[in-house]
């Protein structure tokens, strides 16, 4: 009967499994075997350069761009996506009825493609749009959104930041339904003001939900590609180049796939290194809240 059940239990993970085989591992395995190469993405032969791909990635200013992009990406996006979301949960959260219809309208954005919602923000921030005719005209102001560094990182931001605040606020109503209503009770005896409470009750309290966006809300800084791609092609002057725009215009624009696998790999451990410090540091922030 226990073989019978393990085998059973093997043939509902298969798909999982094959799924997993054909799509991760073995394109995994091939990318590392490609980064010792100087595949040109066309050529049926190549030739193998050891670490060179590798070396050459760490001196160049694309790589080192991307790396430091992705760490400004993520201190300008986490903090704004993270107040959104706080702000549309708790309003969700105390509606009296029709929960569930508002959470799904803040929801969809998240549904949205990325190509069309980028190209409609490029349509608004372009020179002759209504919004910056109205600037110069009314008050004064030539803005370059998409030429200015920080501008172009904040608006790339905004738009991630607008499309993934429904679905994290949809966590963190979880979260704040969790939160037994006693404790609001025990501490509005005691005299606890708004702020005291959301601060000292609330968000440690919401620490399961929280965890849960910041984790989700870190990747995705280390995934940026479409808006980038549609609004600035990484720039202006690399400030806005990420890991995946640095990636696809070495294998495709320049048909350096040996390079762009190595950068990939580059990627894939900074990536996760970056998550697991940054796991263990809210770990930290959690145990010191009474959470294991």
């Amino acid at each position: 009967m226990r073989t019978r059940q393990g085998r059973l239990g093997w043939l509902f993970a298969s798909p999982y499994l094959v799924y997993a085989i054909v799509f991760f591992a073995i394109p995994l395995v091939w990318s590392i075997y490609l980064s010792f190469t100087d595949w040109n993405l066309i050529s049926p032969t190549f030739n193998f350069k050891g670490f060179k791909n590798y070396l050459d990635a760490f001196h160049s200013p694309g790589v080192q761009a991307a790396f430091f992009v992705t760490f400004k990406f993520m201190a300008v996006f986490v903090p704004m996506v993270i107040a959104f979301s706080i702000v549309v949960a708790m309003i969700v959260h105390g509606l009296p009825r029709f929960k569930g219809l508002f959470l799904i309208g803040f929801f969809l954005p998240y549904l949205a493609s990325g190509v069309v919602s980028s190209l409609i923000v490029k349509g608004v921030l372009s020179y002759n749009s209504p919004l910056n005719e109205f600037l110069r005209k009314s008050l004064g102001l030539d803005i370059n959104w998409l030429g200015t560094p920080f501008a172009a990182l904040f608006v790339v931001a905004l738009i991630i930041a607008w499309k993934f605040t429904g679905y994290y606020a949809l966590i963190l109503t979880s979260g704040f339904e969790s939160i037994s209503k006693e404790v609001y009770e025990a501490a509005l005896i005691d005299g606890v003001n708004p702020w005291q409470r959301f601060w000292k009750i609330t968000f440690p309290l919401l620490y399961p939900a929280l965890y849960t966006v910041l984790i989700l809300s870190i990747g995705v800084t280390f995934g940026i590609f479409t808006e980038v791609y549609q609004l600035t092609g990484g720039g202006p002057n690399f400030a806005t180049n990420t890991w995946q725009m640095e990636i696809f215009t070495r294998a495709f624009s320049n048909l350096q796939a040996g390079y762009a696998s190595a950068v990939a790999i580059i990627a894939s451990v900074v990536t996760f290194v970056s998550i697991f410090i940054i796991r263990k540091l809210l770990e930290l922030w959690g145990k010191r809240n009474g959470w294991t």
